[in-house]
């Protein structure tokens, strides 16, 4: 079942096609499809070195050409600069006769995704994952602010998707209690540091897990700034209650940073429970995962 209305196919006949044809040092490559949750890109493996990624929606090749363009500046900017490894760009691909959009291809990272992998009960993987997010906020963001699209901004700019969001949920949630966490967490002040460099997506998906500690990290073309709070969504996507206090810990999030973060998981949560609920059934169960991980935390925005 297709996630989203108008996805593309692309099987792995025609990625063989297209990297043979556009780039033949790589034609004797194996290529394989990977199996993954993710809801953006069909991911390949070529050889052993290298991912291709294959943009499941848009119509229009210029816009995507920009935005991978835009990816592999971000990937090219956090390389090398976390005690982590990110993928690095390598190369972009045409569009051909039956796929109609570029794609891109990044190194291969080893590790096991955290989807596979569950870190959730890991002290050193929360201290890893602390060291990652002090990395990312160290960057300068040289002049940039937050782009006024998705997650980092105002909180209250999202009203109406949550609206959307409890009206679809109402068999799958308890939808009164959800309202009340957000009627809460929608009236926290703004980061009074201001903005700072983020990764912006840090979910179980784009997270590489060895042996309980952090390996990499996926999915780096959102590294933009936002309310450093941003990728405290991880705390909540990755951590149970334990090992999410060491995190806070390291990173010494007040109560104003820390309850900010756990309002864009909710945000994000909220939308992954009912719109994949059929189509990617692992996605909606980690929203619905996080959810629970918010409901039970006896922070200051927990409800009665």
């Amino acid at each position: 079942m297709d996630m989203h209305a108008g996805q593309l196919s692309v099987p792995v006949e025609t990625v063989r096609e297209l990297v043979g044809a556009q780039f033949p040092e790589w034609r004797d490559l194996p290529v394989r499809s990977l199996a993954s949750d993710g809801t953006v890109n069909a991911i390949f493996r070529i050889g052993e070195g290298l991912t291709a990624r294959f943009p499941l929606r848009g119509e229009d090749a210029g816009a995507a050409l920009r935005e991978l363009e835009s990816e592999a500046e971000a990937a090219r900017e956090l390389a090398g600069r976390t005690p982590f490894p990110t993928p690095r760009p390598v190369a972009l691909g045409a569009p051909g006769p039956d796929y109609p959009l570029p794609w891109s291809v990044q190194t291969w990272l080893p590790g096991v995704v955290a989807t596979e992998e569950d870190p959730g009960g890991s002290p050193e993987f929360a201290h890893d994952l602390a060291s990652f997010i002090r990395a990312v906020r160290a960057l300068d963001t040289r002049g940039r602010t937050f782009r006024g699209e998705g997650r980092g901004g105002d909180l209250k700019s999202h009203d109406a998707w949550l609206e959307t969001c409890f009206e679809k949920s109402g068999e799958l949630l308890d939808v009164p209690r959800l309202r009340r966490m957000w009627a809460r967490l929608r009236e926290l002040p703004d980061n009074p540091s201001g903005e700072a460099m983020t990764h912006g997506d840090l979910i179980p998906g784009n997270v590489l897990v060895s042996r309980g500690r952090l390996a990499g990290v996926l999915d780096v073309g959102g590294l933009g700034a936002a309310d450093p709070a941003l990728d405290l969504v991880a705390a909540w996507h990755l951590l149970e209650a334990g090992p999410r206090q060491l995190l806070r810990d390291d990173l010494r999030c007040d109560d104003v940073a820390w309850e900010r973060g756990k309002a864009w998981a909710f945000q994000q949560a909220m939308g992954l429970v009912w719109y994949y609920a059929e189509s990617n059934p692992p996605m909606s169960r980690m929203g619905r995962r996080t959810l629970d991980r918010i409901m039970a935390d006896p922070g200051p925005s927990s409800p009665a």
